[in-house]
């Protein structure tokens, strides 16, 4: 179990750090690379592209932008005792890293849903300390109010030069109101598309995680699970200080194909696909931490010596640094050969590793899906076989992090029944979500 919990301790092994696209240190980097910069003469084949996205560090506290956080608290009856103490100290210990220009609002629900703390900067930490220290539990569970009423919170002071976060806790099962993980999917879509992410952090064994994610996921957010009140201060922390490091918004990512080639997909992110393009946005990037876009790809047959250009990619962003309006443009091409030791030899080791965790973390969502249908010796063998793929994936491309994760596929295929699955579950479905970011 604890192999799930160490997630975040590798999965940057097989990033670098990139250069700029384009001059200016205080910039988005950008680079655009192929899985397999030289392919195979005389076929149709898949091949993968990576867009990799890295922020300028925030080089002090006085020139981070200012921040917009609501925290939305579950206060029903089972965050009752440790629960609810633990998530008013975390709140409060998080809100230390804060200064006193950021705005925060606090919202907690049950039955029904109570503005605790209006949207306000932080310049009378007592108040709104003693606003925090109030909170006790009781009723049943609004979620989808609470974060509909923390939105209108951050709405209040929105601006375009700020970071926004809407931070979700709940330990149970949305009971009041709209409760499925589709209606918590569009709202996630909505408040997304406003620049509203919403991060979720799911407590103990009685939420929904796929409700959680689905919310996270639709806005750009992020998603944990905590099976410990203890845990909580930990995340809030690391939460906080992924906000203090927020250096660009509203990324518009655009790809153009090259002549014959045709996008197939994004592996593990929501994006259009018309013809020879692909769209997707992002909410927020953080300053030294590379985001990547994975897009596999079909190439036509070409002869050997030929050379062709897989794509074109602009990305389009407002940068929160320099309070402009930016926009970077790169783009990739492949040759072909009839040599397939040259092919091998050729292949981008940072770019398969990254394609081999992508692919298994779709095969673990998978292993999810028929352990809920019952299919749970097709699970368990796709569990077994999915560990031994990225345990080859390790050793080909010198990735580390990809033996680790095979780790905790062997961890899920042997707790797919019994007392242990409500928390085998959470835990897979959270790291499924990390996998994909």
């Amino acid at each position: 179990m604890n192999a799930h919990l160490q997630i975040s301790r590798f999965v940057g092994l097989t990033g670098l750090m990139l250069l700029a696209a384009t001059a200016g240190a205080r910039q988005v980097a950008l680079e655009v690379q192929a899985g397999q910069p030289l392919l195979k003469a005389g076929e149709k084949q898949t091949a993968y592209l990576m867009i990799t996205l890295t922020g300028p560090a925030v080089e002090s506290a006085s020139e981070r932008p200012p921040a917009n956080v609501a925290i939305v608290l579950d206060k029903s009856g089972s965050m009752g005792g440790e629960k609810i103490a633990e998530a008013r100290e975390a709140a409060l210990l998080a809100l230390e890293r804060l200064d006193k220009e950021d705005i925060v609002s606090i919202v907690a629900y049950d039955t029904d849903v109570r503005v605790v703390l209006p949207a306000t900067r932080l310049r009378d930490r007592e108040q709104i300390e003693t606003a925090i220290r109030g909170i006790e539990a009781g009723g049943n569970t609004a979620l989808y109010g609470g974060v509909s009423r923390g939105a209108e919170e951050l709405r209040k002071f929105q601006e375009r030069d700020q970071v926004n976060r809407l931070i979700l806790l709940s330990d149970g099962l949305a009971n009041v109101g709209p409760a499925t993980p589709e209606e918590l999917a569009a709202l996630g879509r909505e408040l997304g598309g406003e620049g509203l992410p919403v991060t979720t952090i799911g407590l103990g064994l009685g939420y929904n995680e796929d409700l959680m994610y689905r919310l996270a996921e639709q806005s750009d957010g992020n998603h944990v699970f905590a099976e410990r009140a203890s845990d909580l201060a930990s995340l809030f922390d690391e939460e906080f200080g992924s906000i203090l490091q927020v250096v660009a918004r509203d990324l518009r990512v655009a790809v153009r194909c090259g002549e014959g080639v045709r996008p197939v997909r994004v592996l593990g992110r929501d994006a259009e696909i018309d013809g020879r393009d692909v769209m997707l946005q992002l909410a927020q990037l953080h300053g030294e931490r590379d985001t990547d876009i994975i897009l596999e790809v079909e190439v036509p047959a070409r002869e050997a010596g030929d050379s062709l250009k897989l794509a074109e990619v602009e990305v389009e962003y407002r940068n929160l640094l320099n309070e402009t309006d930016e926009r970077l443009t790169s783009e990739v091409s492949a040759r072909f050969t009839d040599s397939s030791e040259a092919i091998e030899k050729a292949e981008n080791d940072e770019v398969m590793a990254r394609v081999v965790q992508r692919i298994a973390a779709e095969r673990n969502a998978l292993a999810t899906k028929l352990r809920d249908q019952g299919e749970i010796d097709k699970a368990r063998e796709i569990l077994i076989t999915n560990e031994a793929y990225l345990k080859e994936g390790a050793a080909r491309y010198d990735a580390p992090g990809l033996g680790a994760y095979a780790e905790i596929q062997a961890d899920d295929a042997a707790n797919l029944e019994g007392e242990n699955w409500e928390r085998q579950r959470k835990s897979m479905r959270s790291t499924q979500y990390q996998m994909f970011r």
